[in-house]
């Protein structure tokens, strides 16, 4: 790793690397890097609305969505270790919406459901050489972290990124009392709870669907 001018880090191609991302692009295993979210736009063709970066520097990224599909606080278990936090704050994304402008070659990932630093969706990426959570890389979406973004402390920032729910709520660790609704698991797909008790409210299931 090398510094820029502005004390961000820079990979020089040729570290032993611990994790899966790398410099080359012609191999099989590179196919990843040629799609989304990870294609590198042209320069110029890309609409930046947004931009974000690691702690270190070394992942760098622009958005070109104005407001994120959904952005939504994660109370499960998974989030609050892998995190090191009481919840997970996530913002939702299509995959075409980011452009990697530095660092595509300096991620790693990690499958929660197997344990495995493999790049098997769903899976979460990290920059690997600070570690900051980058994303989760779903099979359709990816969900980013606004802390990382730029200007998020704005006025425009907080009305962009404002959350509209929080999910598997009855596992949280600290009490929330925002009034927003609050999901025993995936929002719009499980019941509501109580906000205090963290009991399901009756009535509230989602309908299921007639197959």
């Amino acid at each position: 790793m090398t510094e820029d001018k502005d004390g961000n880090k820079r990979s020089v191609g040729d570290e032993p690397h611990q994790y899966q991302a790398g410099s080359t692009t012609h191999r099989e295993e590179d196919q990843w890097k040629h799609r989304p979210p990870y294609r590198v736009h042209e320069k110029g063709t890309f609409d930046v609305k947004w931009r974000g970066k690691c702690h270190c520097g070394a992942i760098q990224y622009e958005l070109s969505r104005e407001k994120p599909l959904a952005s939504k606080y994660c109370h499960c278990t998974t989030c609050q270790r892998m995190h090191g936090a009481p919840f997970q704050w996530a913002a939702i994304f299509h995959k075409t919406d980011i452009n990697f402008t530095s660092g595509h070659h300096d991620l790693g990932w990690y499958d929660p459901t197997s344990k495995s630093t493999t790049h098997h969706l769903p899976c979460k990426v990290q920059c690997a050489y600070c570690r900051s959570p980058i994303m989760d890389e779903g099979r359709n979406m990816i969900l980013l972290f606004p802390t990382l973004i730029e200007g998020i402390k704005t006025p425009r920032g907080r009305e962009a990124f404002e959350v509209q729910s929080h999910m598997f709520y009855p596992q949280r660790v600290v009490d929330i009392k925002d009034g927003k609704p609050k999901f025993q698991g995936l929002a719009d797909e499980s019941p509501l709870v109580d906000e205090d008790t963290g009991e399901v409210i009756p009535g509230t299931e989602p309908k299921k669907e007639d197959k």
